[in-house]
């Protein structure tokens, strides 16, 4: 902790409650006679800054309203950048003196017995931090095996101080905010996994399975008082991260927990809401475009009323689009051109053949009979594409005899596309597999969401998606593994 700054593990958000009718802060900073200083509130990770108000010219000023001031961690920012925390919950009038030399240590306050825990605390863990690093210092360096011994079992009693520190504070302050964040820091304690009577452990996803189930034991997900903290959105995330299995179907059960605990306050599931969404959009696993649609059918769409009208009917279209092509349903069926190796070679030498739309004949998706058909949105003039076709073909002659299929779908139509096509084929050698196109019909591109180029979908013998908008190297392993499962 530096020494002009008050920071530790601890970040407190603005905190809404039922409406108080004032506040009134009394600040004396002698050392900043007529300053300006301002006034914020930690929000996620951020200082939000509220407010700036005027020290008299012995450095004295009142924060004051009639407003609601929701409760929560919140800031001084002093004329130096440096900064002080102060807590605002059940006490809304109450004074605070400090000054520059000792943030930490010189800061008094009456009239909130909740801001004296907060100080006491931040100042007993500055205390131990100190500690804490000669101790470690001696186990880093040891004059001697002793030293190094006594040095690691003086750090173990005081993690055990600072712990029964803290649980004391939690147990006195029950239901205060600085008593549930703290709780809400409070790792899980897991249990030793169970075992025979050889000592052989029985079930070694035991531990696992507990922390999951209990991640969420000292931490209340309806208490909008944590959510303008950093720990708030650092525990979901870390819990979709971490802790979530990556399948559409159980990470629908996820969402539907989250935020059903969310409901306790508007706030808090409009944050939670935007959160789940935001997030299932950025993800970058296979499939999570099922959740975002998910999220966005069953409850952004209905009940973001905060949201701009003309995004949700976008998001409505869109969700329309994503629905028939998520991975599990079966790939809609679609009418292409296919055009044989031997036009292309002849196209070569015959100009006249190499501009023919025409060649060809039509065929429709799911006339194709193989056990895995890989369906490859391509243009010869995409430079990913230039990168990605050659090696999707050579792996074509590996993946053939399990029992794979490629259509290479050329999107650039017309007589043009049809010269540029052809001399991609020819000079890379891309035969053997089915070149398709539809030279003037483009609804395919609508069907399959393809808005651009290099865009691949694995499909089983039913044609039923299996995955999408992957690279070759992962259709490989999902084919392998595939037929591993089976086997």
């Amino acid at each position: 902790m530096k020494q002009k700054v008050i920071t530790t593990v601890l970040f407190f958000y603005l905190i809404s409650l039922p409406a108080i009718s004032q506040y009134n802060i009394s600040i004396s900073i002698p050392d900043f006679p007529n300053s300006s200083l301002l006034f914020g509130h930690y929000f996620n990770e951020s200082i939000m800054i509220q407010d700036t108000f005027f020290t008299n010219n012995i450095g004295k000023a009142v924060i004051q309203g009639e407003n609601t001031l929701p409760s929560g961690m919140y800031t001084i920012y002093l004329p130096n950048k440096a900064r002080f925390d102060l807590i605002i919950d059940e006490d809304r009038e109450f004074k605070i003196a400090t000054d520059t030399l000792d943030l930490l240590n010189h800061t008094k306050i009456s009239g909130s017995d909740e801001n004296l825990k907060f100080y006491e605390y931040l100042t007993f863990l500055g205390k131990k931090r100190m500690e804490s690093q000669a101790i470690q210092k001696r186990i880093q360096n040891p004059v001697s095996k002793n030293d190094s011994i006594k040095a690691r079992e003086e750090m173990l009693q005081m993690n055990e101080s600072v712990n029964a520190f803290i649980e004391n504070v939690i147990e006195e302050g029950e239901g205060s905010f600085l008593s549930v964040f703290l709780l809400s820091m409070k790792e899980v304690e897991v249990p030793d996994p169970p075992k025979d009577e050889n000592g052989e452990i029985t079930d070694k996803n035991f531990q696992a399975v507990y922390y999951k189930q209990h991640y969420f034991e000292n931490f209340k997900l309806s208490d909008v008082r944590l959510l303008r903290t950093p720990v708030y959105e650092k525990k979901i995330t870390d819990y979709l991260d971490r802790w979530v299995y990556p399948e559409p179907d159980s990470i629908f059960n996820e969402v539907d927990m989250l935020l059903a605990a969310s409901r306790s306050d508007t706030l808090l599931f409009k944050y939670m809401l935007t959160t789940l969404f935001n997030y299932y959009a950025k993800s970058k696993y296979i499939g999570m475009d099922a959740v975002y649609a998910y999220i966005a059918e069953k409850y952004y769409i209905p009940e973001a009323s905060w949201s701009d009208p003309d995004f949700i009917e976008k998001l409505k279209e869109r969700v329309e689009k994503i629905n028939p092509l998520v991975i599990g349903k079966k790939g809609p069926d679609i009418q292409l051109r296919r055009v044989t190796d031997d036009h292309f070679r002849a196209a070569e030498s015959n100009p006249d053949l190499k501009k023919d739309p025409h060649a060809g004949y039509f065929f429709n998706l799911h006339e194709i009979q193989a056990k895995y058909t890989i369906l490859y949105f391509w243009e010869s003039d995409c430079g990913h594409c230039k990168k990605t076709i050659p090696v999707l073909h050579e792996m074509y002659y590996k993946l053939k005899e399990k029992g794979v299929e490629i259509i290479a779908v050329n999107m650039l139509g017309g007589i043009e596309g049809k010269e540029k096509w052809a001399d991609f084929i020819n000079e890379n050698g891309l035969y053997d597999w089915i070149n398709a196109w539809n030279p003037y019909d483009y609804t395919y591109k609508e069907v399959y969401d393809v808005g651009s180029s290099n865009i691949l979908y694995l499909l089983d013998k039913d044609k039923v998606i299996m995955a999408k908008k992957i690279a070759p190297e992962q259709v490989e392993e999902i084919i392998n593994l595939d037929i591993k499962k089976e086997q």
